[in-house]
């Protein structure tokens, strides 16, 4: 990851700055600049029908208005009443029904804005726009098109940047931003279509935080997953900040999302048309899908399913390479102990996502030897930008407990089958990250997550702070200092040198958990 803070709020004699902690709040997107928010001096009856106006205008409005954020409205009122209209309706879309010719922009979230396009919907890269005309009917068609659409009539003008950490000016500051517009009228012939497609396009970017294997699954995948499943592949996928090593690495997925060939937003000089376009995407929390907010009910199971999907073709290619590779090797100069590797496959696997550099397992060799003598078949992982997701993907679907630093790569926690083991190993001052970023989502995955945090003797930094410094033993304090110093001192400097007894005892409570479960028993209790 590359920031572990959340947007927080700032308290100042009653006055409320930034956005909600909580980001699946119904408070999102509301502020408030003095205390008299939370205040009711009205009578109830007269506050009840108050509420009921606000509710009745705010579902009407986006039938017989235009502007620029479908929940502006809410921004004029206190928090509390502004909680009591969501919570009436808290699963509603306020995009679930758009008119033909008009834009419906959600903008309440804190993560990202999406807005809907309905109508004849027309790229234009070379001005980073995306036009909507509202006037085609049959007598448009019989007197056909202008040569020009220059004096049309803005009817309305959205700006939006399609990634979902809106709230962070570095990331946001790498993305394309579009301009969406509604004209009324036809489209002139000098934006004709030279492709026109029958079903909507999915804008997105592929800018911000990618190269990171956390963001780009967090930030673009699992959204992208959310946003389109619905569609059943029938969506067009129009990459902004376009890369082609993001495709070659999850083409795999984006054809299991998708049937058809992505657009290279500014690659592509063409005019492409569209009968509709969902342009940004939706995002529930780290790594997760909330059920409750998709349709059909869909899960981070099903994100998972997904997966298994987009990988077993390329996996099932593996392994009849491998066998047509051992066919034509020669024969073991050694004879082979067949009872020896059947006793090996029977072993509970165990998979140690291994890092370089910062947040190194220093004595990763005694660990591996540890687990063995435990009774653990050991395989050793070391993901770089470049690895091929299958191949891992292979491993991991096939063991029964990961271990790992807290670090990006433990996102291919995805790749396992829930109801296995993941102990993180948490170094000094990373606490809130690691259970933020996985701890509840490997647990929300159905994993059996086991958090291993380390003691001051176990980080490297013992060996360059005294015993009572704030770095060791008051890591929060020191994060108050700011991400630049996080960053720093326990991301960039820290390395661990695990305590093996310490340890051991969570791989015992890993193992025979395993034990159990391959032997049908109830399964024990790993937290």
């Amino acid at each position: 990851m590359v920031k572990y803070h959340k947007y927080h709020n700032y308290w100042r004699k009653g006055e409320v700055y930034g956005a909600i902690q909580d980001e699946e709040s119904p408070r999102h997107g509301l502020f408030c600049r003095n205390s008299s928010c939370s205040k009711r001096a009205r009578p109830k009856l007269l506050y009840f029908m108050f509420i009921t106006f606000l509710y009745c205008c705010l579902i009407l409005a986006p039938h017989y208005l235009t502007f620029s954020s479908t929940f502006s409205l809410l921004y004029s009122f206190g928090v509390d009443d502004a909680r009591l209209f969501l919570e009436a309706d808290a699963n509603a879309s306020l995009c679930s029904f758009v008119h033909n010719g008009t834009i419906c922009c959600d903008r309440h979230s804190v993560r990202s804005d999406i807005c809907i396009m309905k109508g004849d919907v027309r790229i234009d890269a070379n001005t980073s726009s995306v036009f909507l005309y509202s006037g085609n009917n049959l007598s448009d068609y019989v007197l056909g098109p202008s040569d020009s659409d220059d004096d049309n009539e803005v009817l309305q003008h959205e700006k939006i940047s399609p990634y979902t950490r809106k709230w962070e000016p570095y990331a946001m500051g790498t993305v394309t931003q579009l301009d969406l517009v509604v004209k009324k009228g036809n489209p002139g012939s000098s934006r004709h279509c030279d492709v026109q497609h029958n079903v909507p396009a999915m804008f997105f970017s592929t800018s911000g935080y990618t190269g990171n294997l956390y963001h780009e699954f967090n930030d673009g995948i699992i959204p992208l997953f959310i946003t389109t499943q619905h569609l059943n592949k029938q969506v067009v996928f129009v990459i902004l900040d376009y890369h082609k090593w993001w495709i070659m690495k999850y083409g795999d997925i984006v054809a299991e999302l998708s049937d058809y060939p992505v657009v290279d937003f500014s690659g592509d000089n063409r005019t492409h048309c569209f009968p509709e376009a969902i342009v940004g995407l939706r995002i529930h929390d780290e790594l997760t899908v909330d059920p409750s907010l998709m349709k059909g009910n869909k899960t981070i199971r099903d994100f998972r399913n997904l997966l298994d999907r987009a990988y077993w073709p390329r996996i099932r290619g593996l392994i009849q390479d491998e066998e047509r590779q051992a066919q034509l090797s020669p024969l073991p100069a050694a004879p082979v102990d067949i009872l020896k590797e059947k006793r090996d496959l029977e072993k509970p696997k165990l998979v140690i996502i291994s890092r370089n550099g910062s947040r190194e397992i220093l004595n990763q060799d005694s660990l591996v030897n540890l687990a063995e003598e435990i009774g653990f078949s050991v395989e050793i992982v070391r993901p770089v930008r470049t690895s091929e997701l299958a191949r891992i993907y292979r491993v991991l679907n096939a063991s029964d407990v990961l271990v790992g630093v807290h670090g990006a790569a433990l996102t291919h926690y995805l790749f396992m089958k829930p109801g296995s083991v993941f102990i993180q190993i948490i170094p000094l001052g990373t606490d809130w990250a690691s259970d933020s970023y996985f701890g509840e989502s490997s647990f929300k995955f159905g994993l059996k997550y086991v958090a291993y945090k380390i003691l001051p003797s176990e980080s490297s930094l013992s060996d360059s702070y005294e015993k009572n410094d704030p770095v060791l033993l008051d890591p929060d304090t020191v994060n108050q200092r700011g991400w630049e110093v996080t960053k720093e001192v326990y991301l960039d400097n820290q390395n661990v040198r695990l305590n093996l007894r310490r340890f051991e005892k969570r791989l015992l409570r890993a193992y025979y958990y395993t034990i159990a479960k391959k032997k049908g028993h109830f399964p024990i209790q790993s937290q």
